[in-house]
């Protein structure tokens, strides 16, 4: 869950971070201090030092925090001039903190925080006194560029974390201890899922089999569910001339995230970041009229952006990947329909993906923002009341949306407790007008249409690895990439269990039979381990009563039944957990 800034857990975290900064110049020389704000997390400082830390300086760096705490510093806020803050930097050595205070802008405090012998600059909040800080704990080290630039100097980032309380504490612990068990990265090597080949590039997924099954079940029920709830799909080219990117607006703001231009037939081309501008111009493809909106359009669409090295995450941070993107134009008198059906369609497919706790995120217009105020403020009324309707928790961020529009960012909660940002819908008033979109209204005139941005599962390859990591890999029936694995006794009875894999062919069910000559023990071991959901073992029993003996997954041994009644109920199990009672309106605009 994001972090409140005003929290007494941020200012805890905050406070924390000084302690575990202070605690590192006492154990060791020539510390030079970068930055160390509170995380989702934790907290982390950035520093730069001879000494490599690793794991093994844990226990003693939490011992002296202890004992800094135990010390019971207060926490003095000390305000200065710039000369004077310069000055005090300078005393102190710290270069990297010079560089700092020349961001803070001069309209802005410049204030310091002291604790015991301890002095950082920083804005602040922090809690009264270090003996305030609670149940924490070293996490991880790793490298951070200064600034995140690769041409800046390699700095050391200790993670850690705090909670209010030792239960807390251990809670968060055990959570990410069964995380690294999740790993989906470690999961996708080990069931054959997915890799990333380096030789070829990081952050580029290559999809193996059994994950490339899962994918697409996963875009063939994304594609039926949105003819269904009144979607057209659309598919678009993957490079576009540079003049669109230009009035699109990327080449002005999205072009440190664009791949360079390539240069055909004397014009410069850009892999597309974004699908936007193609929708948009199959809008403009002819002269629109009130009678054809709303125009629901969605399109599985691979894009690529660049993402530095050190922020590449398997399958949850990549180059290359494919949003599930959709855009709706519509009429002002139709924009509230329009975003209920959405969060609606959201949370049925998140349920269906058997992901229950929803919360969301609205926010809201800031400061300096493109689009007519009475257009704001309606668009955020209806996401709003989207949200209201469906029982929805949600937080307000006041000023935190995009210049281009208001828009609600729905997070889900996993197995283990973790929540993740998924669902977007965003309104945008920014490219309509870029693209001077327009429609012939009832009136005769030509009026601007509403335009939003809808992602449902974010990307594919994200919403894989988050999946991967909420299942352990243990897909349900209906995903499985193997639903069924046939496991004859001895070789005599292969070819029973060949017939029994044609059979379950005919009905669609996927699934292999075990020919290697092991003892069933082994093979039942090794179908475990492939989190294969049922087995089907056959010896010379089963053979002659035409029977199968079921191991389902996580039931164990459910005894032997019929071959027909088994193939009928296992697809009726797979039906159900696949099918969907929608609740986006079928019929009709």
């Amino acid at each position: 869950m994001k972090l409140d800034p005003t929290s007494d857990l941020y200012k805890m975290r905050h406070s924390a971070a000084h302690v575990m900064a202070a605690a590192v110049c006492r154990l060791f020389d020539d510390v030079q201090l970068d930055i160390g704000p509170p995380t989702d997390e934790g907290f982390y400082y950035d520093f730069d030092l001879s000494h490599r830390l690793t794991p093994e300086d844990f226990e003693a760096i939490e011992a002296e925090m202890a004992k800094f705490i135990a010390e019971d510093h207060p926490f003095e806020r000390i305000e200065v001039s710039r000369s004077e803050a310069e000055q005090m930097i300078q005393d102190m050595g710290q270069r990297y903190k010079l560089e700092r205070l020349a961001d803070i802008p001069d309209d802005e405090a410049i204030t310091f925080f002291k604790c015991g012998e301890f002095v950082d600059l920083c804005r602040g909040p922090h809690i009264e006194s270090t003996g305030k800080v609670k149940a924490f704990k070293l996490m991880t080290v790793a490298g951070s560029y200064y600034r995140g630039r690769e041409t800046n100097p390699m700095l050391q980032r200790l993670y850690a974390t705090a909670f209010p309380t030792d239960k807390l504490l251990r809670v968060h612990l055990k959570q990410m201890e069964e995380a690294k068990l999740r790993d989906h990265r470690k999961l996708g090597k080990e069931l054959d899922l997915f890799s990333i080949q380096e030789d070829v590039g990081p952050g580029l997924i290559h999809w193996h089999p059994k994950g490339a099954r899962i994918r697409s079940v996963i875009e063939e029920y994304w594609r039926r569910e949105h003819l269904q709830g009144g979607y057209e799909l659309l598919y678009s080219p993957h490079i576009g001339r540079a003049g669109l990117w230009e009035t699109s607006g990327h080449l002005d703001f999205y072009a440190e995230s664009m791949y360079a231009p390539m240069e055909i037939d004397e014009n410069k081309y850009f892999v597309k970041p974004m699908n936007c501008p193609f929708h948009i111009k199959i809008y403009q493809s002819h002269k629109r009229s009130y009678r054809e909106l709303p125009l629901r359009w969605a399109e599985l669409g691979t894009v690529y952006r660049y993402e530095k090295a050190g922020v590449l995450h398997g399958l949850l941070r990549v180059r290359g990947f494919t949003q599930d993107d959709a855009h709706i134009f519509c009429t002002t008198e139709q924009v509230e329909d329009e975003i209920a059906r959405a969060v609606q369609f959201a949370i049925n497919m998140w349920h269906t993906f058997g992901f229950t706790e929803i919360t969301a995120y609205l926010a809201t217009r800031p400061d300096k923002a493109v689009g007519e105020e009475a257009r704001w403020k309606q668009a955020t009324a209806s996401l709003e009341a989207a949200l209201q309707s469906e029982g929805i928790p949600y937080e307000t961020d006041v000023g935190g949306g995009a210049f281009y529009g208001p828009k609600i960012d729905l997070k889900v909660k996993d197995t283990i407790g973790r929540e993740w940002q998924m669902s977007t819908v965003q309104f945008d008033f920014n490219l309509p007008e870029r693209f001077d979109l327009t429609y012939v209204g009832e009136d005769g005139q030509e009026h601007r249409p509403y335009m939003i941005h809808r992602a449902l599962l974010g990307s594919l390859e994200r919403f894989f690895g988050i999946m991967v990591e909420h299942y352990a890999g243990a897909f349900p029936s209906w995903l499985a990439p193997e639903q069924v694995r046939v496991l004859p006794l001895t070789e005599k009875q292969l070819d029973y269990a060949l017939d029994i894999g044609r059979q379950l062919a005919q009905h669609d069910i996927r699934y292999t039979v075990d020919e290697r000559s092991e003892k069933i023990g082994a093979k039942i071991r090794n179908a475990q381990l492939s989190k294969i959901p049922t087995m089907l073992i056959v010896g010379p029993s089963e053979e002659a009563d035409r029977t199968v003996s079921v191991r389902a997954r996580p039931a164990g041994d459910v005894g032997v039944h019929p071959l027909d009644s088994v193939i009928h109920s296992l697809c009726s199990d797979i039906a159900s957990r696949a099918r969907v009672s929608s609740l986006v309106p079928q019929k009709g605009k």
